[in-house]
């Protein structure tokens, strides 16, 4: 069961605090640092201002915990279709009964550590996840914002203005993956769930970025593994569209942007940026989430569920309420974002447009996303209370349909900083699935609700 990795997820984290001080770090002891707390909002790439003055090596201890309880409700118009599923048989296009209640409690445990001046080390577990129930080591990353050890004074120079960050952890790709919910760090989100199309992946690779604090711009270029799971063996597999043995490039990426304080009242921000992998094991960056989605078993289906070798319909179905158009072979993704904070008010907004394909299609296939979100923080100075908007829509070629498939949600929540480390936040929710065929359990399909969500990080 599930359940059993809760209490000793909350344990651990409990235990965490009687690690001796000396192990201990205040967030404004670690150098260009995201405050897991109230902090990091609308904290994107980290500043190049060198504000913390290094001391010795430093570590900081922190954790985000996230529970919900959730009011929704599902249904559809789908043709009823009987199959058999491992050992259970019945319609598998019928929609699951949701009723009231809490679910299951999610947990994240975070190691950084100041190594040396300017450069640190960040590492992050999910200690207990909708789709990974038990502890999975989530990556780890170096950022290297200075390198002393090279008593170059030119260096020291250019690394004013460059970053590197070095590891297996969450690609640059677009500026909404710093507002998502990640596993028990929600802090960052003012709404409780992320885009339909999630876009987040963690690859192994090399991010190289320049920022210029005096203009505003900022550029980044990136190559990584384009894979969640790295591997060594070679493929048995063949591209249906080159009639070759699969192969494994690397992916690259990129971004340009212009952000910049203009005056003590507005902030702008837009940039732009694309992923891209010609082939690969199996791309995941509309996949890549290993929490799950927090709409509990909407448009869900008892009979697969029973049918599959995993536990519970939660396991079957951990991205419910999501939209994956399935890239998994070739994936060319473009994002452009503008982000403006003019006082309490913050304006975030998405175009996104995506081509991709399985291994055993000839041709790519098209998405597009487009979101908007409007939020209000009030009270003046203090930002802890806020109100806001969102609107989310997309429209993809999906592989068995026979027209273009739509997915529409809209959200409006509230929320309250009790604290910067303690935070509530409440959301209505309500999706939309259009032109999906009869046979598919999506059809008419749509749900709508409230959840509630309650979340500490620190």
């Amino acid at each position: 069961m599930k359940n059993q990795y809760t209490i000793p997820a909350l344990l651990a984290i409990a235990a965490l605090s009687f690690i001796p001080v000396s192990l201990k770090a205040q967030e404004g002891q670690i150098q260009f640092y995201r405050p897991n707390n109230k902090q990091g909002i609308n904290t994107f790439e980290t500043s190049k201002q060198d504000s913390v003055p290094f001391t010795g090596l430093k570590v900081k201890v922190g954790g985000g915990f996230t529970i919900t309880y959730q009011t929704l409700r599902a249904s559809n118009t789908a043709t009823p279709v009987v199959k058999t599923v491992g050992t259970a048989t019945g319609n598998v296009n019928a929609i699951t009964p949701l009723m009231d209640g809490f679910n299951l409690p999610m947990a994240n445990l975070y190691f950084d550590v100041q190594l040396a001046d300017g450069i640190r080390l960040n590492l992050t577990s999910y200690l207990s996840t909708r789709h990974h129930e038990d502890t999975w080591v989530k990556g780890g990353y170096l950022q290297i914002d200075k390198l002393p050890f090279l008593h170059s004074q030119a260096i020291d120079n250019i690394m004013k203005s460059v970053t590197f960050v070095i590891g297996q952890y969450d690609i640059d790709y677009g500026d909404q993956h710093y507002r998502r919910s990640d596993g028990g760090n929600t802090i960052y989100n003012p709404f409780v769930e992320n885009y339909i199309m999630d876009e987040y992946a963690t690859e192994t690779g090399i991010h190289i970025y320049y920022k210029c604090a005096k203009t505003g711009l900022f550029a980044m270029g990136a190559i990584t593994n384009g894979e969640l799971n790295a591997t060594t063996l070679a493929s048995t597999k063949t591209d249906a569209e080159t009639g070759e043995t699969n192969k494994y490039p690397p992916a690259f990426l990129g971004k340009l942007g212009f952000d910049k304080q203009l005056n003590s009242d507005l902030r702008v921000r837009v940039s732009g940026s694309f992923y891209s992998v010609s082939s690969a094991n199996s791309s995941t960056l509309f996949g890549g989430d290993r929490t799950g989605s927090r709409y509990y078993n909407v448009m869900s289906n008892p009979t697969t569920a029973a049918g599959t070798t995993l536990s519970q319909a939660v396991d079957y179905n951990a991205f419910s309420g999501r939209f994956n158009p399935g890239f998994s072979q070739e994936n060319h993704s473009y994002m452009a974002n503008l982000f403006v904070k003019y006082k309490g008010i913050e304006f975030f907004g998405t175009a996104e447009t995506a081509k991709g394909r399985t291994i055993t299609e000839t041709s790519t296939r098209g998405a597009k996303q487009f979101a908007a979100d409007i939020t209000y923080r009030f009270p003046e100075k203090t930002e802890n209370f806020w109100v806001a908007y969102r609107y989310n829509t997309v429209s993809a070629t999906i592989l068995g349909n026979t027209q273009d498939v739509t997915v529409n949600r809209s959200a409006g929540s509230l929320g309250w900083f009790m604290t910067k480390n303690i935070m509530m936040k409440g959301e209505y929710v309500n999706q939309e699935y259009q032109n999906y065929d009869a046979t598919n359990i999506l059809n008419g399909g749509k749900f709508n609700g409230f959840v509630l969500e309650a979340a500490i990080s620190f």
